[in-house]
């Protein structure tokens, strides 16, 4: 590649409006055009890299050439070391420009892409992960692929695959033909002939085998590393609830305190990292993803309802305001992602610099309180990583303390935030982790929700406003004149045809943002949103839901995602979506086709419960009474929030301050007085008009 020096951006720097010198890099590919912070990253990378479009496509065809396709993230650690020790790399380079079409992708702008060749990966491999290296016929077809290669390893395995597609590329063909077979069996779902039967011990029983897995000591899997799962937790602690399951509802509580401790929550800036390492929740993989915090807003906020742990409540609390500092644009958007990586004081990039802390530095800024914040934060042994740096994590609850150091609750929580203070303002001076600025409409949309279920238990105003502003970010610049929905958001262009996921989530959180606020423009375009998905994603040989529109270009597979995973697939969403939207609009087809959709991955539940616990959760809807809780009067938002007080999962509401021709609220409005209507399919209890008489009926 010829070396180009870059004058395009002119960096204004300080407040003084001083301008820099232009800088020069030695090498500048086309990636420098893309928006992605992920593919800038490597816009001056000797390699030859392309994005994922139609013309790197057809080059490939056209050149008859190997691509070589490269998925990661911005946020993404090792992909980061494989860039430095490769990509930056001159002969690797020139390996890679010689044999290869060479493509970044960032898996989350193109989760399709990423889906198919990480299915590959799977397949060939057994396992996978990010960085995600692929090479693939110039049709697209995979033929060999991998995670992460040290340099030596990368080069002596292109040189070859090179060497085998120039000597037998028949040998190439009829591999990527067995693998494309492979690929298009996983993600695959058969139409259940069976008639849908949904009962308690089916869900008991795959709790049963689920428990053998759960770790009694530190909470989570019994395994390290450990990930967050936020689902699989909302779905036990429902589970628990409703059927007063002491030992599940422990398990849950062990697990969200030992999160909550760990030094996988940012202990100091709030906000949780994506995994820890460990088994004790302690060294994190530091970058923090926007899907992970608002799912465990919710998580915890329900929690909190469920049990009143003031610890849950301060870390919704912190959550959101790490979230609203460091994650939301001003028009009300959430950022993507925030770095595992930052810039040490000697300029080097290192995973966790911006967070951990040597003793030396504690006990320069907190001084006398030193010998009680260490124990508080454990910095001893126990809160130890490596290279004299520590990671904070509690070990004791706060009584503990008290009763150690002869002080009272409000002297501790004074200090708490005195050394928050003083190590936010310390931190602030450090190089912060690089921001992953562009949006996700369906990452939004987990965030969204979880500001609503924030504000449902915690009634904070300002909650709502953030929730409301979101959805009108969504509904302004990522839902189109058609009705659909675009994927990406960055720099003031929505771009990239939604995916299932965008449909699914932002459904969700459409639907919650109506029964906090009764706002019914909000449920509406729910349900136009899940129209337009039939219309587009509908697979009508199985009643299930392509991942990808019929709108898109195709790939080597199209592929239904099912399995839940730290995001909920977004099958289960779509599912449940149809679930409650069939109570709303009286809709036998959406009924239908939610039963239907859980009825075709029954088969497969109980054996990986932990990859299905959305679908347990809609599986809940069927096998205990699901309550319709409609609420008609002058004084009906009131009401609402009252009942939003106490957790009650297996409910939906729809509510109005005047007369309303909603199905579950027609010919109910009554000037005088504000009622309370609790039904079952479509069978109601008489109207009550205080919400505690509707609770007795909701708890029979």
């Amino acid at each position: 590649m010829k070396q180009i020096p870059l004058l395009l951006f002119i960096i204004l720097i300080s407040c003084k409006g001083e301008i820099t010198k232009p800088m020069d890099y030695k090498y500048t590919n086309v990636l420098v055009n893309e928006t992605s912070p992920y593919l800038l990253q490597h816009a001056h990378n000797p390699v030859d890299w392309n994005p994922w479009n139609e013309v790197t496509l057809e080059k490939a065809k056209t050149e008859n050439k190997l691509m070589l396709i490269s998925v990661g993230y911005a946020a993404c650690h090792w992909c980061h070391v494989m860039e430095h020790e490769s990509f930056e790399d001159s002969l690797v380079a020139q390996v890679m420009n010689k044999n290869f079409i060479n493509i970044k992708v960032d898996r989350e702008e193109r989760p399709d892409v990423d889906q198919v060749y990480m299915n590959a990966v799977q397949l060939m491999t057994g396992s996978g992960g990010w960085p995600l290296n692929v090479i693939a016929l110039p049709d697209g077809r995979p033929v060999w692929g991998g995670t992460y290669f040290k340099k030596a390893q990368w080069i002596d395995a292109l040189n070859q695959i090179s060497k085998l597609y120039i000597e037998n590329p028949d040998k190439l063909n009829e591999y990527a033909s067995k693998l494309e077979e492979g690929i298009k069996s996983l993600d695959v779902v058969q139409l259940n002939a069976d008639e849908p039967v949904f009962e308690k011990p089916f869900i008991d029983d795959a709790i049963k085998n689920w428990s053998k897995q759960f770790d009694n000591k530190q909470g989570g899997m019994n395994r390290a590393p450990k990930f967050m799962m936020p689902n699989n937790y909302h779905f036990l602690l429902r589970y628990a609830y409703q059927n007063n399951d002491t030992e599940v509802l422990d398990f849950v509580n062990l697990t969200l305190k030992k999160m909550a401790y760990g030094g996988v929550f940012d202990q100091i800036g709030g906000g949780f990292s994506r995994y820890s390492v460990d088994a004790k929740w302690h060294v994190p993989h530091f970058e923090k993803m926007l899907y992970d915090n608002g799912q465990l807003v919710g998580l915890y906020a329900d929690a909190y309802l469920v049990t009143k742990n003031e610890v849950y409540k301060d870390i919704v609390t912190e959550t959101l305001s790490y979230i609203k500092n460091e994650m939301t644009a001003d028009n009300g958007a959430f950022y993507s992602s925030l770095d595992a990586d930052s810039n040490t004081e000697e300029g080097e990039l290192e995973e966790g610099a911006f967070y951990v802390w040597t003793k030396a530095e504690l006990k320069s800024f907190l001084k006398e309180d030193f010998d009680l914040f260490s124990d508080y934060y454990n910095v001893n042994n126990y809160g130890f990583w490596e290279q004299d740096n520590y990671v904070l994590i509690r070990k004791d609850d706060d009584e503990s303390i008290v009763e150690k150091y002869h002080i009272s609750k409000s002297e501790l929580a004074d200090k708490k935030q005195e050394w928050k203070a003083i190590l936010i303002n310390e931190r602030d001076k450090r190089a912060k982790p690089r921001l992953d600025d562009k949006t996700l409409t369906s990452w939004n949309a987990l965030m969204l929700k979880g500001y609503l279920d924030a504000y449902r238990v915690f009634g904070n105003a300002d909650y709502l406003a953030s929730a409301e502003k979101n959805a009108d970010f969504i509904i302004t610049n990522q839902l189109r004149e058609d009705g659909g929905l675009n994927h990406n958001y960055k720099n003031g262009i929505s771009s990239i045809n939604g995916y299932l996921e965008d449909y699914a989530a932002t459904i969700d959180a459409f639907i919650v943002l109506y029964e906090n606020s009764l706002d019914e423009k909000w449920l509406k375009t729910a349900r136009d949103l899940a129209n337009y998905t039939f219309d587009h994603f509908f697979d009508s040989s199985s009643n299930m839901f392509f991942f990808t529109s019929n709108e898109d270009a195709s790939l080597v597979s199209r592929s239904i995602e099912y399995r839940d995973n730290v995001i909920p697939a977004s099958n289960s969403i779509m599912a449940k979506n149809l679930f409650k939207l069939s109570h709303y609009f009286d809709s036998e087809y959406f009924s239908e086709t939610a039963m239907t959709m859980l009825n075709n991955v029954k088969p497969e539940m109980q054996e990986y419960p932990s990859g299905y616990s959305n679908w347990f959760d809609l599986m809940l809807n069927y096998t205990q009474p699901y309550y319709e809780v409609a609420i008609v009067g002058k004084n009906a938002k009131q009401k609402m929030v009252e009942l939003n007080k106490t957790y009650s999962p297996n409910k939906l509401i729809a509510g109005s301050t005047s007369e309303n021709n909603m199905p579950l609220l027609e010919n109910r409005y009554n000037p005088n007085n504000t009622l309370i209507y609790v039904c079952v399919n479509k069978a109601c209890k008489l109207p009550v008009s205080e919400v505690s008489e509707a609770m007795k009926f909701l708890r029979e």
